[in-house]
């Protein structure tokens, strides 16, 4: 499989780049060159055709990260998920595996119990009693960069339902370059480094989702986490085995 990791220089394209390189025939770009990373400005979708012949699957990292982004930096990464999507779309890419986030519902972070075990405060409350935030649940972005990131979902349902491309969106945890948590939040929300490798392939490898489409939570199996990934688990074979309550 031919697999063309955009957005191969950010902290999980770092992670990613060799592990995909180990199995795949990985094609890697950035806006920046890299050790085996091609640069690309995927706003300008004419330039960058050249880098879809051929491929197979798609790995879509290609966005400025963080919920401190302005609209005008939201608006870009959309425009780069668009021109990403067109051109797979154009040559015939079989998998697009889109990097969501888990703030398109962050606002729940902001209700009980949900507020209480990001915060550490666990006095009342048993792990794995509390209802699950899935992937079924009503958005609920918290930023603009969170928006745009719905919006791709979005877009990218409209090409795998209009189109023979089938499309899996991973709304991912908190990857740190340290693979540790360091706050309370993480110890719900970390997904490491060896799962992230594991679900990303999962992603690329698992038979099409129903009606071609999924979305599924990326975040390991931590004590407190608050994203259902059983769904991740029977549908793409997603089985995470590392714990941030192990870390603490």
């Amino acid at each position: 499989m031919r697999v063309l990791l955009t957005g191969a220089r950010g902290i999980i394209g770092a992670v990613l780049q060799p592990a995909l390189a180990e199995r795949f025939d990985l094609v890697a770009v950035d806006r920046r060159r890299g050790a085996g990373i091609r640069r690309a400005d995927l706003t300008r979708r004419r330039m960058s055709s050249r880098l879809f012949r051929d491929v197979d699957a798609v790995v879509d990292l290609a966005a400025t990260s963080g919920t401190s982004i302005s609209w005008a930096s939201a608006r870009r990464n959309m425009r780069i998920t668009e021109n990403v999507l067109e051109l797979a779309r154009s040559h015939g890419v079989r998998r697009y595996v889109l990097a969501s986030s888990n703030h398109v519902t962050g606002l729940y972070e902001q209700d009980s119990p949900y507020s209480e075990i990001l915060a550490g405060r666990y006095e009342g409350l048993t792990p794995g009693e509390h209802d699950l935030i899935s992937s079924d649940s009503p958005p609920r972005p918290d930023s603009p960069y969170a928006v745009a990131k719905l919006l791709g979902e979005a877009a990218a349902r409209y090409y795998a339902e209009t189109s023979s491309m089938s499309v899996v969106c991973l709304r991912i945890g908190t990857v740190r370059r340290e693979d540790t948590p360091t706050t309370p939040r993480h110890f719900a929300t970390l997904l490491s480094h060896r799962d992230l490798r594991h679900l990303v392939e999962c992603a690329l490898t698992a038979p099409p989702p129903k009606q071609h489409y999924g979305i599924y939570y990326g975040v390991s199996a931590n004590t407190w986490r608050i994203w259902r990934i059983d769904d991740a688990a029977s549908e793409i074979g997603y089985e995470p085995i590392d714990d941030a309550e192990r870390l603490r």
